[in-house]
């Protein structure tokens, strides 16, 4: 399956863990594939993504905000 992600809103504590917590149980467990929509529902409307794999989300964690950065469309 592909999943799509976004953060929309404002940021709050934890959303690169959420990211990173989805994409490696949906690649561990189901081999489902993922792209991060970039500033929330923007993106998702104007087409800015990214693809997410281990790679992308490794070291993620004391990142502070999110990668996929954020709007409040």
């Amino acid at each position: 399956m592909k999943v799509g992600i976004l953060t929309g809103g404002g940021d709050c504590p934890g959303l690169n863990a959420v990211i990173r917590a989805i994409v490696r149980k949906g690649v561990f467990h189901y081999e489902d594939e993922f792209v991060g929509f970039l500033e929330g529902w923007r993106g998702l409307l104007e087409d800015k993504a990214m693809p997410l794999d281990l790679s992308s989300v490794g070291g993620i964690l004391p990142r502070g905000g999110t990668i996929l950065r954020t709007s409040r469309t």
